[in-house]
């Protein structure tokens, strides 16, 4: 544990607005930027803890921001103890409810206290852990996005750049046929065995998606991610019992409740929480936990620098998703060899802003 102990001071909260290398087309709408929150939570000691919130759309980030003024009113000279913290924030905020933009600027918050905590204690956050710093396989989730055959088999070659050996492809065209035919376009262009993923975010019915589900079973796809609405655990059970192709869920998992519920409906194969929906580092050790216990699989979703150090520790992880959209803020950007995520070994989790990029990217 931190050499010292450390007590809050302030919270600053910092909105840019980066370009994405690729447009990440998804059945729901198209990204061409990424709206992020950069957090830095300062402590009396000197010490700074950093980590950033993918925010969706841009008004949300001042939203957050406001948020986070009110956790600075709640906190404000407590020691960084996460555990502790994170019952007296549910406790301020439990009337209005630990969800939304509430438990996002509770959980970026709890990121950067633990990486306050470990750079403190002078170790990178996963060796503060208790863990031993490692390689992560992690597949490429930038892009392949719903696009034309031609176009989205293009763009599969391109993310192979860095050493990646899987990688993720967005579907739920208007037709099963549009589907499979994106699929056979990304596999005719790919080497035998680089792993494919595919990702509905939610387009599907229940009866379409095991239509569409049992299609893919022979087309060597890994796994089905979110075909149907998150919170319909009793359908994605459904699903997954109809296919042979494993179903992936767990990126809209609200905090660890949500996660044992999807487990006592047998609602998938693997499981994939948000570092910031689950609640931050202490919920994501909370969740590793249950899916140690639970003998499922544990992939992260998004925020790749601070995942690979959490995946580092967690007894059954599976896969890091990268994603480029912080690189451009970011003074180092973890880096992806021979298809796995390097663990930084800088003290904390590896975050620190590049200033002058932070000053270019700033929303108003």
């Amino acid at each position: 544990m931190a050499a010292i102990p450390l007590t809050i001071r302030n919270i600053r909260a910092t909105p840019v607005k980066v370009p994405m290398t690729y447009v990440l087309g998804t059945s729901q709408q198209a990204l061409r930027e990424a709206p992020l929150l950069l957090v830095d939570l300062e402590s009396e000691e000197g010490v700074t803890g950093h980590a950033y919130q993918f925010c969706y759309l841009p008004a949300a980030a001042p939203a957050i921001a406001i948020m986070l003024e009110e956790v600075l009113r709640t906190v404000k000279g407590d020691a960084i103890a996460p555990a502790d913290l994170s019952v007296k924030l549910a406790k301020r905020f439990m009337l209005m409810g630990v969800q939304g933009i509430v438990r996002m600027a509770i959980a970026v918050f709890d990121v950067a206290c633990w990486d306050a905590l470990a750079r403190a204690a002078g170790k990178p956050l996963v060796t503060y852990l208790g863990g031993t710093p490692r390689p992560v396989p992690a597949y490429n989730s930038c892009g392949l996005g719903l696009m034309a055959p031609a176009a989205v088999a293009d763009e599969a070659e391109k993310l192979l750049a860095g050493g990646f050996r899987a990688m993720k492809l967005r579907l739920g065209y208007p037709t099963l046929e549009a589907d499979v035919a994106a699929v056979r376009a990304v596999r005719s262009r790919l080497p035998r065995d680089i792993t494919l993923m595919v990702d509905y975010n939610q387009a599907l019915t229940v009866q379409e998606a095991i239509r569409r589900g049992r299609a893919l079973d022979g087309e060597g796809v890994y796994w089905i991610e979110e075909p149907i609405r998150h919170d319909d655990f009793t359908g994605c059970a459904e699903v997954a019992r109809a296919l042979s192709t494993p179903v992936q869920i767990g990126e809209n998992f609200s905090l660890v409740n949500d996660m044992e519920r999807a487990l006592a409906a047998q609602s998938c194969d693997f499981m994939m929480p948000d570092l910031e929906r689950i609640g931050g580092v202490t919920g994501w050790r909370r969740a590793a936990g249950l899916a140690a216990s639970s003998g499922i699989k544990l992939s992260s979703h998004l925020y790749p620098e601070v995942s690979a150090h959490l995946l580092a520790v967690t007894p059954t992880a599976h896969w890091l998703e990268y994603v480029d959209w912080a690189n451009a803020i970011l003074e180092e950007p973890l880096r992806i060899v021979n298809g796995s995520a390097v663990v930084s070994g800088r003290p904390g989790n590896g975050l620190a802003w590049n200033e002058d990029a932070v000053r270019k990217y700033r929303m108003e």
